[in-house]
């Protein structure tokens, strides 16, 4: 590549008015249609649902849902990460994946999971970078898409020594 001009990559919170973008991106992403349910949780997550945008062309997305464990611990489920072919590679889904690393870091959230079909071997790779684990194999997760088995992937992260 030459010495072109830095192209900004801004993310942007997802609200009513714009959860249509988030619908598309799906469709084009993921071979599975996500229910109206999945929009609820994403839309309620805030901060923890961003849609990104590579000169202002909306490119990807992170939607996560909060999850309220036994004790009252939240965990963060990563429902979806994607990011439009043609702009993989950028740092794009890194940006996405690190925005959410950070806010629970800030929130003491200590644990963030997420499925993965398991012949995904770039998003697997992906994950591993960030220090996700593989913890668990669930057989016949999917239905309609083959393999239909996923692996839970997992990050614990340490408490925050820092006082606001």
């Amino acid at each position: 590549m030459g010495a072109g001009r830095e192209v900004a990559i801004s993310l942007d919170g997802v609200r009513d008015k714009n959860v249509m973008q988030l619908k598309k991106l799906n469709t084009a992403l993921f071979p599975v249609r996500y229910n109206d349910k999945y929009y609820a949780d994403a839309l309620a997550s805030g901060e923890f649902t961003k849609l990104a945008y590579y000169s202002d062309i909306c490119v990807g997305s992170i939607a996560c849902r909060l999850e309220k464990k036994e004790g009252g611990a939240i965990r963060v489920y990563i429902m979806t990460l994607g990011v439009l072919a043609p702009y993989r590679g950028l740092g794009i889904g890194t940006r996405l994946l690190n925005h959410v690393l950070d806010l629970c870091s800030k929130q003491n959230i200590l644990e963030i999971y997420l499925h993965v079909q398991t012949n995904n071997e770039d998003a697997i790779n992906f994950y591993k970078k960030f220090g996700f684990e593989i913890t668990e194999t669930i057989k016949n997760y999917y239905t309609n898409i083959d393999p239909p088995d996923c692996f839970v992937l997992t990050k614990f992260t340490a408490p925050s020594q820092a006082k606001k």
